[in-house]
């Protein structure tokens, strides 16, 4: 691994890369409460084949934490990133958790950019609203984003040496993987000044609705023509997710002309950390099985 300071966009981002420069690149963007680091386990596996770049997103880690909501819309977070592409373009985007929201946006908003999209455990914003908003099991689950978003949650979650923010990180699931000089390394990128404000600000700035369970709601309307996926897209699903329920993806083939999915017994939100290599030999599976497929197709048209 090796890392660097780029600047997007007038602001210092952080970089992790595996993998030779002259490889295809593959972008790989983590969640909450993470950093371009969480991308350590799975990256080797697939450094073979690609030029993996691993950024602490905006608000996160090494990278520019400006203070303000506003400055965590959707839009300016998926500009972060299309500049980062920039001539690179298209490449493979894999996004995690709130990774999978840029990721998202840059496949819908950016499709230039794109060339496949991989999700792991994360969620397109039409199906995710409409479980939130059925007051069901997902919105049961999400009730934890009210708490982060209300005024000063990140001076609570600091308390007691990040205490309660490595309790909301647990959740129910696997942490064998979090080895007490891991957990070490994660409150060091929490502790940085602004961080945890940074981090909990995404939260604050997405405009996603979350019902009482048990207490639909109306979905607020979304201009579904342009939350189309077009290029070839991989969800792979750890499905003893407590945090995100298999739910949150119905209906995602509506979306998404050319989807493929995974599922993954035994595995959690986490998957990436607890199944690294075969997470691994899923992607490279598929890419390779797409592959193929566009190689035959383009020679059947000859």
């Amino acid at each position: 691994m090796r890392t660097e300071k780029v600047t997007l966009n007038g602001q210092q981002f952080f970089l992790r890369r595996w993998g030779k420069n002259d490889l295809p690149v593959m972008l790989c963007l983590h969640g909450f409460p993470e950093y371009g680091g969480a991308w350590e386990d799975i990256a080797p596996h697939l450094a073979h084949q690609f030029h993996i770049i691993a950024p602490d997103q905006r608000g996160f880690g090494q990278s520019w934490a400006p203070s303000d909501v506003g400055d965590y819309a959707t839009g300016k977070l998926v500009g972060d990133m299309a500049a980062l592409i920039g001539d690179a373009g298209p490449v493979t985007v894999f996004g995690h958790d709130w990774g999978a929201a840029v990721a998202y946006g840059l496949a819908m908003f950016q499709p230039a950019l794109v060339e496949r999209l991989i999700i792991a455990n994360g969620v397109h914003p039409v199906p995710f609203q409409r479980a939130l908003a059925s007051g069901g099991r997902q919105a049961e689950a999400s009730q934890y984003i009210n708490v982060l978003r209300s005024d000063g949650s990140e001076d609570y979650f600091a308390k007691e040496d990040f205490a309660k923010l490595q309790k909301l990180f647990s959740a129910k699931m696997n942490q064998v993987w979090l080895s007490d000089d891991r957990l070490a390394a994660y409150k060091t990128e929490w502790a940085r000044p602004g961080r945890l404000r940074g981090m909990i600000n995404w939260y604050r700035a997405s405009p996603l609705k979350i019902a009482d369970p048990g207490d639909p709601i109306e979905p607020p309307p979304l201009p579904l023509d342009k939350l189309q996926v077009s290029c070839p897209h991989l969800v792979i699903w750890g499905m003893e997710d407590t945090a995100l329920l298999p739910e949150a993806t119905e209906g995602l083939e509506d979306f998404c002309a050319d989807l493929t999915r995974v599922e993954l017994e035994g595995f959690d939100h986490w998957l990436l950390h607890q199944a690294p290599e075969r997470v691994a030999e899923v992607v490279l599976d598929w890419i390779e099985r797409k592959s193929v497929a566009t190689t035959q197709g383009a020679t059947a048209q000859s």
